[in-house]
């Protein structure tokens, strides 16, 4: 398992512990119904680090789970740690991927670096194509990111709050440009850096001093006074989906 970009693996191995015990949760509270519980996202690709990291875990069942059990084992787990568990983001399925909570990229996460916690048998879904990938980047991920922009241009000051989400509008472009040409979904780092190999008319360098405020794990305060660039990226994530309507 890659782990590029990794500046404090205690914090990994903390998320990690805390990972094997919501899979245990959901183990003990579906028992025979469970088929799966994963790592995916950073933990599983690449690129996490305490402070910014989400930790993301893929749970597959037989069936569909109910809102109730959700509840359950939720509380249980944030009753483990308060701290871990507002990092925490599930994403699940039944065994046929036909309900539950799993978007296309995350799906594609899934069948490309998925790290079993916890694994009765493996099951793959269908791997979404290009065109569903595209289909779902210009949803709600790119409508979330725009308000995002809209957001952090108009601020005056960056508060402790706001830092993950300003190093994260920051770096989705990098994401965004990644996924919509390859239909995959890899670390920051390789998206970055595929971003970097593209003649295109952005600023990589304030995205590449995002990346490196990130792993290192330091204030991006240093960013903020840049925000207004977030614009222009913007408009050219959208010159690159018009070009493909």
């Amino acid at each position: 398992m890659s782990i590029d970009g990794i500046t404090n693996p205690s914090g990994r191995a903390e998320a990690v512990e805390f990972a094997n015990a919501v899979a245990h949760l959901w183990n003990d509270q579906l028992e025979r119904r469970l088929v799966g519980v994963y790592l995916i996202g950073s933990l599983a690709h690449g690129g996490f680090n305490a402070r910014y990291s989400d930790i993301d875990v893929a749970l597959i069942a037989e069936g569909p789970l109910k809102p109730s059990e959700i509840d359950l084992v939720n509380r249980k787990a944030a009753e483990r740690s308060a701290s871990l568990f507002s990092k925490l983001s599930l994403f699940w399925a039944d065994q046929h991927f036909s309900a539950g909570r799993f978007p296309p990229l995350d799906r594609v996460d899934y069948i490309d670096h998925a790290v079993p916690l916890m694994e009765a048998r493996r099951v793959y879904p269908a791997r979404p194509g290009l065109s569903e990938i595209r289909r779902y980047l210009r949803g709600q991920p790119l409508q979330n990111w725009s308000k995002e922009v809209q957001f952090f241009s108009a601020l005056s000051e960056l508060t402790v709050d706001d830092h993950k989400r300003y190093l994260r509008a920051l770096l989705y472009p990098a994401r965004f440009w990644y996924s919509w040409e390859t239909g995959s979904i890899g670390s920051n780092e390789r998206a970055v850096t595929y971003l970097q190999g593209r003649a295109i008319d952005v600023d990589l360098d304030l995205i590449s001093r995002a990346l490196l405020c990130r792993n290192q794990e330091e204030d991006p305060r240093s960013l903020f006074p840049e925000r207004s660039k977030l614009l222009h990226v913007y408009d050219r994530c959208k010159q690159l989906v018009a070009s493909a309507e």
